[in-house]
C-alpha cells in the first residue's frame, strides 16, 4: 500500500488535477466507481488506476478489466491527495486525452464559442453525447479535461470527439454545413427544420458569440422566454435547441 504523498505515481497523478499538467502528459483524471468502471467498459486509453483497498475490491477490477497491471493500492489519505473530490469515492484513474484535428462536420455538430464555465461544458458534453451528437468543436474555451468537467459530464465525455479550432478557422470548418447560433436576436428555434447536416453553436456565458460565428453563420436562431426572463443558461440553451434540431416533433434522436 502507497502511504506517502510524495511518492511518484502519486504527485503524478495529483498534478493532473492542473491544466499545465494535463496538456505536457496528455492524461486527464476520472473519479468514482461509475466513470472509472465506464472509462474501462468504453475501452478508453486507462493509464493508472488507485484506490483504497475497499475501493479497488468495490471496482471488481477482475470483472471490468482483467489482466490490467498498472493498480495501486493506497491510504485514504493519498487518495484525498490525488482527488479533486472533497469526498472521494475510493477509486481514480488517468486517462490517455482523445484529440481531434479541426476536420469538417458531416453530422449534427456543436460549436462552443468561448464557454468558460466547467460545469455549462460538462452539461453540454452529457447533453451532447445523450443526443448522439458525436462532434463537438471548442474555440477558445475552458479546459473539457478539468475534473469538474469531467465529472459533470456523467460519462459523455467518453462518447464524443472534442477538436479544439481556432476562431479564425470557423468560417472554414463550417463552410460545408449549415451553421445555426444561438442568439437572443434570432428567429424562433421551434418549428425550423434545418436541411442536411448542420452545427449548433453557443458563445460565452457573458458575452454571446464572437464576431468571427456571426460572420460563419447561416441562421440566427433564438429561444422564446416572456419579458421577464433576461437568458437561459448556455447549457441549457443549447439542450432545448438540439432536442429541438435534431428530434422535433417525431421525438427521434440521432442513433
Amino acid at each position: 500500500m502507497i502511504t506517502s504523498k510524495n511518492n511518484a505515481l502519486v504527485k503524478a497523478l495529483a498534478s493532473l488535477k492542473e491544466k499545465k499538467f494535463r496538456d505536457e502528459k496528455g492524461e486527464y483524471l476520472v473519479e468514482g466507481f461509475k466513470m472509472v468502471r465506464e472509462a474501462f467498459l468504453a475501452g478508453k486509453n486507462v493509464v493508472a488506476l488507485v484506490g483504497t483497498e475497499s475501493g479497488i475490491n468495490e471496482l471488481e477490477t477482475e470483472k471490468i478489466c482483467p489482466g490490467f497491471k498498472n493498480i495501486a493500492v493506497v491510504s485514504e489519505d493519498v487518495l484525498s491527495r490525488i482527488s479533486d473530490c472533497k469526498t472521494p469515492q475510493g477509486v481514480v484513474c488517468a486517462i490517455k486525452k482523445e484529440i481531434y484535428s479541426a476536420e469538417k462536420p458531416s453530422g449534427v455538430s456543436v460549436l462552443l464559442d468561448g464557454v468558460s464555465d466547467p460545469g455549462n461544458m460538462g452539461t453540454i458534453i452529457r447533453t451532447a453525447a445523450a443526443v448522439g451528437v458525436k462532434d463537438l468543436y471548442l474555440a477558445n474555451c475552458c479546459d473539457p479535461f478539468s475534473p469538474k468537467v469531467v465529472r459533470s459530464s456523467m460519462s459523455g465525455i467518453y462518447s464524443v470527439k472534442l477538436h479544439f479550432i481556432d476562431r479564425s478557422e470557423i468560417g472554414e470548418v463550417f463552410s460545408s454545413v449549415e451553421l445555426i447560433a444561438a442568439d437572443m436576436g434570432g428567429e424562433n428555434v421551434f418549428g425550423y427544420k434545418p436541411q442536411g447536416a448542420f452545427c449548433v453553436a453557443v458563445g460565452n456565458e457573458a458575452n454571446g458569440l464572437s464576431e468571427e460565428t456571426k460572420r460563419a453563420a447561416d441562421k440566427i436562431a433564438s429561444i422564446p422566454m416572456t419579458k421577464n426572463a433576461e437568458s437561459l443558461n448556455v447549457g441549457v440553451a443549447l439542450s432545448v435547441m438540439l432536442y429541438e434540431l435534431v428530434a422535433g416533433t417525431d421525438g427521434k434522436i440521432i442513433d
